[in-house]
């Protein structure tokens, strides 16, 4: 009987541990970046760009500029879909950019054709960068599908949202980014 509890007991003790660990590489609870705001890193490496010219984000500068890190093939990715699309739609020409990255999770979501095929059929109207070397998503330290990342007028990432929900939060910040004057307002 003396084993079955110690046995147990280092059973529990490994779960707690890995329990521990998880929550240790989980995002902030607030979802926005501590401290100074860091200088947005470029886009790297696009393999093609989707219903855009080739962008860069020091071209983009005076825009609020909303990043999302996303795959066709991700549930969470088509969940979080329509409000991305939406905020689009209503900030476009308040002076927000939408850049939709998509970094394949898996190897069928690679082929160009498949992407844009989905960026078609998903009905995306703004830019959609294909990442599939992961240096975008490698230049933003980006780990999750899907990801927002907001960077100010000035070029600086000041808000990031990992996954599903926190929708009126995301767009309330928007809101805010496009009420801040920038570079060429000062």
């Amino acid at each position: 009987m003396k084993f079955r509890i110690s046995a147990f007991s280092i059973v529990f003790g490994v779960l707690a541990c890995a329990a521990a660990l998880s929550l240790a590489v989980l995002p902030p609870a607030d979802d926005t970046p501590a401290g100074t705001p860091a200088a947005a890193p470029a886009f790297r490496d696009i393999d093609t760009w989707i219903n855009s010219e080739p962008l860069t984000l020091d071209a983009l500068r005076g825009k609020v500029v909303l990043v999302d890190f996303w795959t066709y093939a991700c549930v969470n990715c088509l969940n979080t879909l329509p409000h991305v699309k939406a905020w689009h739609e209503k900030y476009k020409d308040q002076g927000l950019v939408v850049v939709g990255v998509h970094t394949p999770e898996y190897a069928f979501e690679k082929p160009t054709a498949n992407v844009q095929a989905a960026v078609a059929r998903l009905q995306i109207p703004y830019a959609v960068a294909q990442d599939n070397q992961y240096a975008t998503w490698k230049a933003f330290d980006n780990h999750f599908w899907p990801a927002l990342y907001l960077i100010d007028r000035n070029g600086h990432v000041v808000y990031s949202h990992f996954g599903e929900g926190r929708y009126a939060q995301t767009e309330e910040r928007i809101r805010q980014l496009l009420a801040q004057a920038g570079p060429q307002d000062s």
